[in-house]
């Protein structure tokens, strides 16, 4: 029975704070990806920018905060693991669903405040008179921000 402890023990040494260090391999992986996915977008050249200069500056930067915090995971010591809901993941992924799904039928309006308001269901602490203002204050942000100040081309509201 000693010898299953002492395992644990050697485990739980290695590995400090377990939240930092599985944290930091997430964001490894994710930058690595981004970096796969971008491949193909060309890079800088010269003093101009290409489609393929922030990603890549992005994921290197993201590369570097993963490596820090994972070793900050085995440096210090910090939480443990905590259980987590799928409810979450799933809600948060299915709010940028419906906000790829419904843009161009239903406008930049609609379809942010309805994205939001998805994403908000994913906890069990969303209080919802607040989150139907805090909604309604992000999508006018957006129908003021992506038109008018980047000047893209989003439709604001339904084309019937």
């Amino acid at each position: 029975m000693s010898d299953q402890s002492s395992g644990a023990g050697r485990a739980r040494g290695l590995i400090r704070a377990p939240q930092d260090f599985y944290g930091g391999l997430v964001l490894i992986a994710l930058a690595v990806f981004s970096l796969y996915a971008g491949r193909d977008l060309s890079g800088m050249h010269g003093f101009s920018f290409g489609p393929g200069t922030a990603p890549r500056l992005f994921a290197w930067l993201l590369i570097g905060f993963g490596v820090l915090i994972t070793i900050i995971g085995v440096m210090f010591d910090g939480p443990r693991l905590e259980r987590w809901s799928a409810r979450g993941v799933i809600l948060t992924t299915a709010s940028i669903l419906v906000f790829a799904a419904t843009v161009r039928p239903l406008g930049l309006i609609i379809s942010s405040f309805a994205a939001f308001m998805v994403s908000a269901a994913a906890t069990s602490e969303t209080r919802w008179v607040e989150t139907v203002i805090a909604g309604a204050a992000m999508s006018a942000g957006c129908a003021i921000l992506f038109p008018y100040v980047l000047n893209l081309p989003f439709q604001l509201w339904p084309q019937f």
